[in-house]
């Protein structure tokens, strides 16, 4: 009986110290200042949920040297908390359901993340320890099981409390934390969300950079983990499809001016006109604020669904200027029938968070005290006393039956329910998993041995069973809700900010993203519908450099991205038929650019043509000369008895002007497309005509050359003989006059009557010596010209190295050895005929032949010198027309030089045409007359006699 009461006893004392053991086990460290709404008594199961109801913290002095105080919450904001409101409309509604938990009555704790990421972690240990005092590790409630948290907000705050739950496989569903981080199971295996992965954003912004074919950009991103992600995958994507990056900035998440104007500055200095934004309302307003101050206007942006629809951006006065055209995207939009009216029937002195909400919204304070005093601060002194007594009703204080409706106010605004209507979605999934949990069948059940979990007592990891395999439908909507590993499907309203009547932004869907459609049909776009900034109806362009036309390439410019290049027009024979074509394409065999180098054409086919104006021109000149030559023949044939068609050898004369109309008519073989005949014609026809005209020179010449050289030494003995002569005279006259005999007048004839011997009658070089020369001359020629043609004749080709445009048909010599051979021997025939010619030239007629022969031999050599450089200089048919030329020009001047004074005589002036004018006639020399050959005999005879009168 002892050992009984004794344990009884134990057991009595263990009860009594219990709680005071917890106690010290659940000590107070730290008393955190969270706001919200709780509401767990009597509840079957509580959902958590965390909103930011308020944009940032209030800022502390960091005083060390008292107890801590958690920080307050500054800047409320109406969106984020429709979005609280949403929350405990649908958790009311869902109570009131039968077919929806139909025995269970849910409660809530909300408490305001106030957009930090300090503030989501205190509200996540506070929610999870199950009292006011956070305890880590230790859940010292014992209420109501704690079925999921709703939340936290933005992307930061839910990877925050998500790595928190995760440690106790607490299920966390988010409503607008969109990171792609957050998809990894690995960190965050109880993180779920019931709106789309910004994979898919990334996505859908790349594609609609691409769609409208902006390749220069700039992107914005907040400096957390939504925008760092969002913005990267972005880029990485835009990158790889050949955009380019112009700047890339960073919003600080505590407000910096310094910062926001660099940003400015950038965007000002920028040259693309596309701007990416992957941030929060919050973070990103400042920014807004500084471009209205600066009025950078011609932009477009493009919006993620964190700002899309926020009236913090869209509504502040004047921002149409900067954000009308804005292309973004925004979540599923969806009417919840009920919310508006829940909105608008709230109790402001329900609670202290709805009571600040009132007092933000009506700009009054619900406490009177208060709204005393602030009268009292307002009322001003009027002679020392107050204008007005303070009585009754302060001005300030609110009546608490101010209408909500009443105001055009972003709460209150239904019309674009996106992040709402995700909140909604949440705690539906909580909920149907959680009505999921409560009608499991015994026996069948997930769990070890196929158990069920108790609605009244389970473990967070049971839930989340449940709810990771959620699959329900949408009340009025009739969505689908399921969880792909913790994700839904990616699906966006493509959203564009038109200004409408009013001037205000309006929100207007132009086009949507499917992400789990087929890639070609995942993106739809309405772009008629799209009004752009400044009201333009077609897209903006946004290039670093213009695209490169077909013609031309891309250059690309050292130090700088690659959508900033330079447009090289192609060289020549090089084509580019593409827009941007990186490099320019080879025209190949015959073909060849055209004038804007988009194509290749075929090569221009160049020769001298007989039907073009300088063909008929140089064939008018070439029969023009043959028949000048035909004509001279038929005048000497008219004439072959004259001592002047006789002299020097008639036949070499016809010879000669029969080679002179050869070289006449082979200058139009010249002409015409090239063949094997012509080419092999006009060479050698030209050759062996020149030849046969040389060599009939040389036959004529060579005979004057003789002449004049048998002149000159019977000159030389005539000249030796009156010296004699006059050497005797002298002598004589001085003998007689030393011996005193009678005068002897001598008479002195030389001076006055000295003439040349006699020219022998039959020249040393007869006609079949000059025919014999100008024959072998000319066969020599035509043997090498004939070997010429059996060994390498020449041939027609294509030349295309001469002129790129152009395939010059031309004839290829075969032989550059023969050819050269066979002109260098009709210059050695020319330099032996002017030189034969040159010698003979004193030789004095009243022709005067051998003159005329050096003479034409000078105008030879003077058209082919001057031909070499210009033949050089020219290409193509030019060069046919310059060797034609020459050809003419020589042939002219050797008819004119050596004929037309022949012709002369024959037609005007015949009396000259006898026998003893066609021989040398007397030169004058020393004032004394010079005589013919007779003259000089006779002249040398009296000279002999008169000394031999004086030698008597």
């Amino acid at each position: 009986m002892d050992i009984k009461l004794f344990f009884l006893g134990l057991c009595a004392l263990f009860c009594i110290f219990r709680p005071l053991s917890a106690q010290s086990t659940c000590k107070l460290k730290a008393k955190f200042n969270l706001g919200g709404y709780k509401d767990v008594e009597k509840k079957t199961v509580v959902v958590g949920g965390m909103f930011p109801v308020h944009q940032r913290v209030a800022s502390n002095k960091g005083n060390t040297s008292s107890v801590p105080l958690s920080s307050g919450c500054v800047g409320f904001n109406f969106r984020t908390f429709r979005w609280a409101q949403t929350m405990l409309f649908a958790i009311k509604e869902i109570n009131a359901r039968d077919d929806l938990l139909p025995k269970t009555d849910l409660g809530y704790v909300i408490y305001d993340s106030c957009f930090t990421i300090s503030k989501a972690v205190e509200g996540t240990l506070t929610y999870l320890t199950g009292q006011d005092e956070a305890v880590p590790n230790y859940r010292c409630g014992d209420g109501a099981p704690l079925a999921a948290l709703v939340g936290a907000g933005g992307s930061d705050l839910s990877i925050a409390t998500a790595r928190i739950l995760g440690l106790y496989h607490f299920p966390q569903v988010s409503y607008c934390s969109t990171c792609s981080a957050l998809k990894s199971k690995f960190q965050f295996p109880t993180f779920l969300r019931t709106i789309p992965n910004d994979e898919h954003q990334s996505t859908a912004m790349a594609k609609m950079v691409l769609h409208f074919g902006w390749t220069w950009v700039g992107s914005i991103a907040a400096d957390d983990d939504y925008g760092k992600y969002g913005i990267k995958d972005f880029k990485d994507q835009v990158e790889q499809a050949g955009v380019c990056i112009s700047f890339s900035e960073t919003l600080p998440k505590v407000h910096s001016p310094e910062a926001i104007q660099r940003i400015v500055q950038t965007v000002i200095d920028s040259t693309a006109k596309i701007i990416v934004v992957f941030s929060s309302d919050v973070d990103l307003s400042p920014l807004i604020s500084e471009l209205l101050r600066n009025n950078v206007t011609n932009r477009t942006w493009i919006a993620s669904e964190a700002w899309i629809t926020s009236a913090l951006i869209s509504r502040p006065p004047g921002v149409s200027s900067i954000l009308a055209g804005t292309l973004g995207f925004g979540v599923k939009r969806a009417d919840i029938p009920g919310l508006q009216h829940h909105l608008l029937n709230l109790d402001p002195y329900a609670d202290l968070l709805t009571e600040e909400f009132w007092e933000t919204l009506f700009n009054c304070t619900l406490d009177y005290s208060k709204a005393m005093r602030m009268a009292k601060q307002r009322a001003t002194y009027v002679n020392g006393t107050l204008s007005r007594t303070v009585t009754g009703l302060p001005d300030g204080l609110c009546t608490g039956q101010e209408s909500v409706a009443q105001l055009n106010n972003t709460y209150s605004d239904i019309s674009q329910l996106r992040i709402t209507y995700s909140v909604y979605k949440a705690v539906y999934a909580v909920a149907n998993a959680l009505h999921n949990l409560e009608h499991c069948e015994p026996g069948k059940g997930p769990f070890v041995g196929k158990t069920c979990a108790d609605i009244n007592n389970f473990e967070p990891w049971q839930l989340m069973y449940y709810v990771k395999n959620v699959r329900f439908k949408m009340p009025n909507t009739g969505e689908e809700i399921f969880f792909n590993d913790g994700d839904v499907d990616g699906f966006y309203d493509i959203i564009n900010w038109q200004v409408n009547n009013n001037g205000e932004i309006s929100y207007v869907t132009v086009g949507n993203y499917n992400g789990s459609a087929a890639p070609e049909n995942r993106m739809t776009i309405m772009n008629d519908s799209i009004v752009w900034n400044n009201d333009m109806l077609e897209p903006p362009r946004s290039v670093c450099s213009e695209n490169c036309q077909p013609g031309t390439r891309k250059g690309i410019r050292q130090g700088e991205p690659v959508c900033c290049f330079d447009c090289i027009p192609c060289a020549d024979g090089e084509i580019s038929n593409t827009t941007d074509a990186r490099e320019c394409i080879l025209c190949t065999g015959d073909f060849w650019s055209n004038a804007a180098h988009d194509a290749c054409v075929p090569k221009l086919i160049e020769f001298l043509a007989f039907g073009e104006p300088l063909g008929i021109t140089l064939i008018a000149i070439s029969a023009f000369g043959a028949l000048v030559t035909i004509a001279v023949g038929v005048l000497f044939i008219m004439h072959i008895g004259t001592p002047l068609v006789k002299a020097n050898d008639t036949l070499l004369s016809f010879s000669l002007l029969f080679s002179l109309v050869v070289t006449f008519l082979c200058s139009i073989v010249f002409l015409g497309e090239p063949q094997h005949w012509s080419c092999m014609t006009s060479q050698v026809a030209l050759a062996l005509g020149f030849a046969l005209c040389l060599s009939s020179i040389i036959g004529k010449a060579a005979v004057l050359m003789l002449r004049a050289q048998v002149l000159k030494a019977a000159r030389a003995r005539a000249k030796a003989a009156a010296k004699a002569a006059k050497a005797a005279a002298r002598a004589a006259a001085e003998a007689a006059a030393n011996d005193g005999s009678p005068d002897v007048i001598v008479t002195n004839t030389l001076h006055n009557d000295t003439s040349a011997p006699p020219i022998p009658e039959v020249d040393r070089l007869t006609r079949a010596h000059q025919r014999a020369i100008a024959a072998v001359a000319t066969l020599i020629q035509a043997i090498a010209c004939t070997v010429w043609l059996i060994v390498l004749p020449p041939q027609p080709v294509k030349n295309t190295s001469g002129q790129n445009i152009k395939i010059i048909l031309e004839c290829d010599q075969g032989s550059v050895v023969f050819i050269c051979c066979i002109f260098a021997y009709d210059i050695l025939l020319a330099l032996l005929a002017f030189i034969f010619a040159f010698i003979a030239r004193k030789l004095e007629d009243y022709v005067s032949e051998a003159k005329c022969l050096t003479f034409s031999m000078l105008v030879f050599f003077i058209v082919w010198i001057s031909f070499v450089p210009a033949y050089l200089s020219t290409r193509g048919k030019f060069m046919v027309a310059v060797q034609i030329f020459a050809i003419l020009a020589s042939s002219f001047g050797l008819l004119t030089c050596i004929f037309l004074p022949k012709c002369y005589i024959l037609l005007i002036k015949p009396d000259r045409n006898k026998e003893e004018l066609m021989k040398p006639r007397p030169k004058p020399k020393d004032g004394t007359s010079t005589g013919t050959s007779a003259s000089l005999a006779t002249t040398a005879t009296e000279a002999t006699i008169a000394t031999t009168a004086i030698d008597d």
